[in-house]
């Protein structure tokens, strides 16, 4: 399963070094604007403790993680609507992802510009926002005009269409989020297409400085999630080994890094869930949407488990860990047979059962 998670904010907010540190990946975090102009692309593991103890309980020979991939977008400015700083270009690249990771920059540092002069992340997250919002206003008012004339030759859809847009138009010129205006699942289908950027789900980070990682940082973000990073401290964790990231991270009193907490947040964001395949041969984690049935889930290990499907053997994480894998999970009658209507839950070690 590929969903992407896009890397935007102000130009010198700390994305680029954010997306290093992320993937380990060498980019271009330069001291200037627009240093970044196409996005890079990084797919990163998620973070998962008990993968590492259902290969022991198996004990595989090989233990795969489930990923995530994130984007790196270039700064947008003011204006980015209208082209400026390659503004099209970027929204564009914004348009393509899943959802979207908003940095706001919260940490001082005067060898770092500031496109606006001060650090404010309340006016650096409206910035953008407002260019979201612009974006979307452009891309709907263009479609509703050319929907009239497909309306007046009686196409019932183009006016299912027209009014879904229409109310979707009138929370955008209140300077709102499409994802404001109640969109019902059928609606959003109706207008998926256009990918509009304000529907899109939202993380806000706060980058912060070394010594404001538990900052409360006043942002009026709704109900996105925020969290707080400083992109220093994980530029610094990403270049050490692990055992000596870990002896890092004690030093500074946190318990786990800022990125393994994005990781994890956006994988949330995205209605994500993990299952797992547990033997001998591998421990391997998957991914499906949330509230995805068995069959869909066989069907992310191999297209044909899907449509040939018969039952999913399952047993939960803890009671595997608990029973010493599968065979201590049948004596105890906790393995359960599934069939097609079964949802898959976090954690559920599965083994599928299909047709030749």
């Amino acid at each position: 399963m590929s969903l992407s998670i896009g890397i935007a904010g102000l130009p010198n907010v700390g994305k680029s070094t954010v997306f290093k540190a992320l993937t380990k990946k060498q980019v271009d975090a330069s001291n200037f604007p627009f240093c970044t102009i196409d996005p890079n692309v990084g797919i990163v593991e998620l973070p998962d403790a008990r993968l590492e103890r259902l290969s022991e309980i198996s004990k595989s020979k090989k233990t795969i993680p489930t990923t995530v991939k994130f984007v790196d977008i270039a700064g947008l400015v003011a204006g980015a609507h209208k082209g400026e700083g390659l503004g099209n270009k970027f929204l564009a690249n914004i348009r393509e992802v899943d959802a979207i990771c908003h940095i706001v920059r919260s940490f001082s540092d005067l060898n770092v510009i500031h496109v606006s002069g001060e650090v404010n992340p309340k006016s650096d997250m409206e910035v953008i926002n407002l260019e979201l919002i612009f974006s979307d206003m452009a891309v709907v008012a263009k479609r509703l005009e050319s929907l009239k004339k497909e309306m007046r030759s009686g196409n019932k859809i183009a006016a299912e269409v027209n009014g879904v847009l229409e109310k979707v138009m009138k929370v955008l010129e209140a300077g709102r989020f499409a994802s404001d205006a109640g969109l019902s699942d059928e609606e959003k289908i109706l207008i998926k297409e256009f990918s509009l950027l304000t529907l899109k789900p939202m993380l806000y980070v706060a980058n912060v400085n070394e010594d404001e990682l538990d900052k409360k940082i006043d942002l009026p973000i709704g109900n996105s999630p925020l969290i707080n990073i400083s992109a220093k401290i994980e530029a610094e964790l990403a270049e050490l080994p692990e055992n000596e990231a870990k002896e890092y991270m004690k030093e500074l009193g946190i318990t786990q890094s800022g990125l393994d907490k994005l990781i994890v947040a956006s994988y949330k964001l995205l209605g994500l869930i993990t299952f797992f395949t547990s033997g001998e041969p591998e421990t391997r984690a998957w991914t499906v949407i949330d509230g995805a049935k068995a069959p869909q889930a066989a069907g992310v290990i191999h297209t044909d488990f899907e449509e040939k499907f018969i039952r999913a053997e399952v047993v939960s994480y803890n009671d595997f860990i608990s029973y010493d894998g599968w065979n201590g999970a049948k004596e105890k009658g906790l393995m359960r047979l599934e069939g097609k209507d079964y949802i898959v839950r976090d954690g559920d070690v599965m083994f599928f059962r299909h047709g030749a």
